[in-house]
């Protein structure tokens, strides 16, 4: 079984204890869908059909395979991949068998990809044909990857990677022998989720294989799927918010329907063509979609439900996507050290009538079996309306984060509540608003971009004296990135000096998008730190 390093040690040795062993680990959701409905329709991928028969079987080969290669209970395997059948494969597959994923961000340059592969001691990584390059670069560079995998699509992979070692062919993992389902304990490691760190440096959230399975029994509850269901991923399958639904999906049955990346034209065509009934976006691709004039060529009925999360949605936005999707769009608020479940805004009423129009404006009440609580700066419970910190205790919330004790202990409290550092405060009613950001953090096409990342960037350049970032409103993205920059001499550098120096150090989606250049020195507290809210003043 997987050991967990960190503040928050797990016993995971010794006998499994009764009670735990049922749908404790991730794979029983497919394994009880497989058992009950195998001819069941699971996968629409392209030409690519599965029923939940031959997906178990795949599933069931791609462990068996991975364990073929040599790794062991505990190792982490990488997946740099677009959405695909094969990339649920992944999401089923590696922890069935006991090891531990690591969905890595596809907007990620190669050396924060690298960090992230070192950091988790990634032993296996594998790719598709998009990233098939950025894979060899890094089982070169990584000193742990002794593997690479390669999902061969409509390429033809290459024989070697680039330091000479075979390349596998993820086809031949999946042929017999199949690897039984482990018997994972609920606190047994199952997947490492990066997020961005305070410092400027990605931390990994430890999720338990007990934190996935309570997640995806809350969604069961309150997104009420069945296996009439037919789940669009339309947003990026590394994001938990779609691996949030995946679990969930799989074990009422649902079918898993697929495309590459988010378009609005070509999601809109598959929705029509194959019925989709649910989804998971971000508002800045709903916004896109509904006000996409490919979109109205399209018949949307089969929708039920969209879901959304990563930012609030503006009022007009929301307004419009009532008109164009013509179905219920229900907010989630969570982030991935709750696995990502924290609460839930359905509106049940008219949203031009009280309570529902303030309600609306809410991230919503608890989920099931999430304990949601306001809290001061002394711990203590807020009042009503009173703002502070948000803190969420339950099953699905993090053990800790990778070999961060420090911050571990930060973040969980001793009686398990996870401070959040979001500030919000909770109505009468116990529904939550959500009224600023306690960490410094922008998001920005529901990414979350870390300020402190970005300024150290742009703080390397030899003409930045001092650097603030902060994000500003955006009519596409919701929020930009923005950055004040003094300048040491003036006429020293462009915008575009700027963006051309940062691109090779951090994603392309955190590269300022606007820039205030100066040679003003920034205003400052008492203590010397740089007063962002008098920066953000003119935007609010």
């Amino acid at each position: 079984m997987a050991t967990i390093p960190g503040a928050n040690p797990i016993d995971t040795v010794g006998a499994i204890p009764p009670g735990l062993r049922p749908g404790a680990n991730v794979a029983s959701a497919l394994a009880h869908t497989a058992r009950l409905h195998p001819g069941r329709p699971a996968v629409v991928d392209g030409a690519v059909r599965h029923d939940y028969g031959t997906l178990e079987r795949r599933v069931a080969g791609l462990g068996g395979g991975l364990l073929g290669l040599g790794l062991r209970a505990g190792d982490v395997v990488g997946v740099l991949s677009l959405n695909s059948s094969r990339h649920l494969e992944c999401w089923l597959g590696v922890p069935r068998v006991g090891l531990v994923l690591n969905e890595l961000n596809t907007r990620l340059a190669v050396a924060e990809l690298a960090f992230i592969l070192d950091d988790s001691a990634a032993r296996a990584l594998i790719v598709d044909d998009t990233f098939l390059d950025a894979g060899r670069s890094l089982v070169a560079s990584c000193s742990h990857l002794h593997h690479l995998v390669h999902m061969a699509g409509d390429g033809t992979a290459p024989a070697t990677a680039a330091d000479g070692r075979d390349i596998v062919n993820y086809e031949t993992l999946v042929a017999p022998p199949a690897a039984p389902m482990t018997d994972s304990r609920t606190d047994d490691l199952a997947g490492i989720f990066y997020t961005g760190g305070t410092t400027g440096r990605s931390k990994g959230v430890m999720l338990t294989h007990g934190n996935l399975v309570a997640n995806a029994k809350a969604m069961l509850i309150e997104l009420r799927y069945t296996a009439q269901d037919r789940y669009l991923h339309a947003g990026p399958m590394f994001h938990l918010a779609d691996g949030a639904a995946t679990f969930a999906v799989t074990w009422v049955g649902g079918t898993h329907v697929f495309v590459p990346s988010f378009a609005p034209g070509p999601v809109a065509a598959v929705i029509e063509a194959e019925r989709v009934t649910v989804s998971t976006l971000v508002p800045t691709m709903i916004n896109l979609f509904v006000n996409a004039p490919e979109v109205a060529a399209h018949d949307l009925s089969s929708l039920r439900c969209i879901m959304y999360g990563g930012s609030p949605m503006p009022a007009a936005v929301q307004q419009r996507a009532q008109e164009v999707l013509g179905c219920e769009t229900v907010q989630c608020y969570g982030m991935t050290e709750a696995s990502p479940a924290g609460t839930v805004c359905r509106i049940d009423g008219p949203v031009d009538e009280e309570p529902w129009a303030t309600r609306v404006r809410s991230a919503g009440v608890p989920f099931t079996g999430v304990e949601v609580s306001v809290r001061r700066s002394d711990g203590a419970v807020a009042d009503v309306d009173e703002v502070g910190e948000v803190w969420l205790r339950g099953p699905n919330i993090m053990a800790g984060y990778w070999r961060r004790p420090e911050e571990t202990a930060a973040a969980l409290t001793s009686d398990g509540w996870y401070r959040s550092g979001d500030a919000g405060r909770m109505d009468t009613d116990g529904y939550l608003y959500i009224v600023d950001r306690m960490k410094d953090m922008i998001i920005s096409g529901g990414e979350n971009i870390y300020c402190t990342e970005v300024e150290a960037a742009l703080i390397s350049h030899p003409a930045v004296l001092e650097v603030a970032v902060f994000g500003v409103p955006d009519d596409q993205w919701i929020e930009r990135v923005h950055a004040v920059v003094v300048l040491r001499e003036p006429g020293a550098a462009c915008e575009e000096d700027f963006v051309t120096h940062c691109r090779p150090q951090i994603a392309g989606y955190k590269v300022p998008r606007s820039f205030d250049l100066r040679t003003e020195l920034l205003p400052k507290s008492g203590a010397g730190k740089i007063l962002k809210r008098e920066l953000r003043a003119p935007y609010q």
